[in-house]
């Protein structure tokens, strides 16, 4: 991998040697910055991904369970929101689908900051949730499931490239909190990607275009996302399968709220009985772990 590394720096530099290599500025400085992450990431030993220092998008979908996985759901993303304030980021929701009791069915947000990528990226997997169901009558203990699923934000020039007839792009009215369809003009979008299935819905642009072309990047972050896992398990001698990320057979962390309390993640073995302050933002223990996998 090193060797293909230093393979593409000299060609970068060499490019930077021709005296019409500003003639293009945007170009220029991408192929700039791609130097510089690849000086950095030959330093480091490969350990910084290729977008870890720019933004995320988040996505929470929720499994099994009806209200009390929508409800939890919820709950991710308060705590997800919480730090990010800590980390001094910011976020926007680019698509929410909302039940009627302030639950997530599903919702997608951007995270922008420094080094957000690279933080959150080891959040992906699947969430457990134990605890007495507050929409039970029997105040009986149940288990829920969300997923989360971390992808980067690709920057600003870089180029997109999937083959039009991989996509199937639908169109749909935007819709506004708690999902009243406050906005009647079709600028939702919803992308497809046909060999996979992965799917993309975007609401949170202006336009239609905007959206289209937001959810196309995200469809595109999404499946450099499986080609980084693969890779990455390929160098660990480790086999993965191409719908591991969609996967809901295990868990990479818990919540237990009842009979006893503790969060415990299942990669790490990190855990704490302290769950209020994990729901507030407290992950930083979680994340540092997840790091050195």
């Amino acid at each position: 991998m090193s060797d293909e590394i230093k393979k593409r720096i000299e060609e970068i530099e060499a490019m930077m040697l021709d005296p019409d290599f500003w003639l293009d500025k945007t170009r220029a400085q991408n192929i700039v910055k791609e130097h510089s992450e690849l000086k950095e990431e030959l330093e480091t030993g490969g350990k910084g991904g290729k977008y870890d220092k720019g933004n995320a998008i988040v996505s929470i979908f929720s499994g099994a369970g009806g209200d009390d996985s929508e409800d939890f759901s919820r709950i991710l993303f308060e705590m997800y929101q919480k730090y990010i304030e800590k980390m001094a980021w910011t976020w926007k929701i680019i698509h929410q689908n909302v039940n009627e009791h302030n639950g997530y069915r599903n919702l997608t947000f951007l995270v922008e900051g420094r080094n957000v990528y690279g933080t959150l990226k080891n959040e992906s997997g699947v969430h457990r949730l134990v605890r007495i169901s507050p929409f039970s009558a029997k105040k009986l203990r149940h288990t829920s499931f969300s997923m989360v699923e971390v992808i980067p934000e690709f920057p600003k020039g870089v180029q997109v490239e999937i083959p039009p007839d991989d996509l199937k792009v639908e169109y749909a009215r935007s819709s506004g909190p708690g999902g009243q369809n406050v906005n009647k003009r079709e600028t939702a979008v919803r992308v497809v990607h046909i060999p996979t299935g992965l799917a993309v819905h975007c609401e949170a642009e202006r336009s239609q275009s905007d959206n289209k072309a937001r959810a196309i990047e995200m469809l595109a972050a999404k499946l450099y996302k499986i080609q980084e896992e693969e890779r990455i398990a390929k160098e660990k001698g480790m086999y993965i399968s191409k719908t591991t990320a969609n996967e809901w057979g295990s868990q990479i962390r818990s919540y237990v709220f009842h009979p006893y309390q503790m969060v415990k993640d299942h990669r790490t073995g990190v855990e704490t009985s302290n769950v209020d302050k994990v729901l507030y933002g407290d992950l930083g223990a979680f994340i540092e772990a997840e790091k050195a996998l």
